[in-house]
């Protein structure tokens, strides 16, 4: 019934998705039949089953909420994973990256970070590289991390350009867990 979806997989969003409308239809079904109990046996509203109904509509709400935004968030299709998938093969590749904003959203369809270098590609026709490298640089120094450098592309060409040439770069990391702490800041951020 439930597939285990984790952040920066292929299709986290597309599983995410799914899961919470299942939660979301479960928590409805149950509000709605406790206060249907309730209305059915005591042939009024006013009990403490009502009360009850009520009060789960509250998650049930909550999770509608996630879905529509997942819902209106978009990740990388099968073509895209197909293409990329060669051209990271010392990297670790996040998929599915979608940051929110006050101001607006950012689908990014897949990122990578090495060394303090963070790139990242979207699909999306109104996708702002420049507002998300923004969005994606004050919330990683609100996170603490400093001396890092974001680049955002539209263009595939362009990102597996850029993809291969992080790829092939010589590791000179003296710290790993740095790259690590990075891709955790950005996994706590995303929906």
């Amino acid at each position: 019934m439930f597939k285990r979806s984790i952040k920066g997989n292929f299709q986290y969003l597309k599983t995410k998705r799914i899961n919470t409308a299942i939660i979301t239809a479960v928590f409805f079904t149950l509000s709605l039949g406790i206060i249907l109990t309730g209305y059915l046996t005591t042939g009024t509203r006013k009990n403490l089953l009502t009360i009850v109904g009520i009060l789960g509509l509250l998650p049930a709400s909550k999770s509608l909420v996630s879905l529509i935004m997942l819902i209106r968030a978009k990740g990388a299709d099968q073509k895209l994973f197909d293409l990329i998938n060669g051209s990271d093969n010392n990297l670790i590749s996040m998929y599915d990256m979608y940051f929110t904003s006050y101001k607006k959203n950012f689908a990014v369809y897949h990122m990578t970070v090495k060394e303090g270098v963070i790139i990242g590609y979207s699909g999306d026709p109104s996708f702002d590289a420049k507002q998300c490298s923004e969005h994606v640089n004050a919330m990683l120094k609100q996170a603490g991390h400093n001396g890092f450098t974001t680049c955002f592309s539209t263009k595939i060409d362009d990102y597996l350009k850029m993809l291969n040439s992080l790829n092939e770069k010589a590791s000179l990391n003296k710290d790993p867990g740095r790259d690590d702490g990075i891709r955790i800041s950005l996994y706590e951020i995303i929906l």
